[in-house]
């Protein structure tokens, strides 16, 4: 994908990562969880204004990924206490990478994992933590490919459904 740019969002992207987000989400775990427990999900988590306060943190950053004008992909970064848990002084939590169905497999997770790598040393953190869920197999091997490791768990809850992510870790 050589015309792909990645692009760190401001106010003004709003729509674009509200839909981003939106449809990411959706087509990555509607089919393990019910039509009500997304449906609040997605109102709960990607309103105007839930969206508003995340991009206006100074403690969070958004960065989208377009290629001929289309928005493909995003990633959600915290520091500090943005993070959505405590206890990881001196690094960067990837709080969301989601990556539109039809552009995986080219490369673009990696890309923004590479990103992420980039802001972590550029601010001299320790290391990118993320959580993934348990259940999905292919985003927790594509992290272990990018060399992250498993070094906890918590617990996610989607609606009404408590779900485990194992947390893993990539030292800088």
């Amino acid at each position: 994908m050589n015309n792909l740019s990645i692009k760190e969002c401001s106010l003004k992207d709003i729509e674009k990562v509200k839909y981003i987000s939106e449809k990411t989400f959706y087509e990555t775990f509607s089919g393990e969880n019910t039509k009500e427990d997304m449906e609040n999900y997605l109102k709960e988590n990607f309103s105007y204004e839930k969206l508003e306060g995340e991009i206006k943190n100074n403690g969070s950053k958004f960065y989208i990924v377009e290629t001929n004008e289309e928005v493909v992909a995003y990633m959600k970064v915290n520091f500090d206490k943005a993070q959505t848990e405590t206890g990881h002084d001196n690094t960067l939590e990837v709080q969301r990478i989601y990556v539109l169905q039809e552009y995986k497999s080219k490369h673009i997770g990696k890309k923004l994992i590479q990103k992420a790598i980039e802001i972590g040393k550029n601010n001299s953190l320790n290391y990118i933590w993320l959580g993934v869920w348990e259940n999905n197999i292919n985003a927790i091997k594509f992290y272990e490919k990018q060399g992250f490791e498993k070094f906890d768990t918590h617990i996610f809850k989607l609606g009404e459904d408590e779900q485990t992510d194992n947390l893993m870790k990539l030292m800088l």
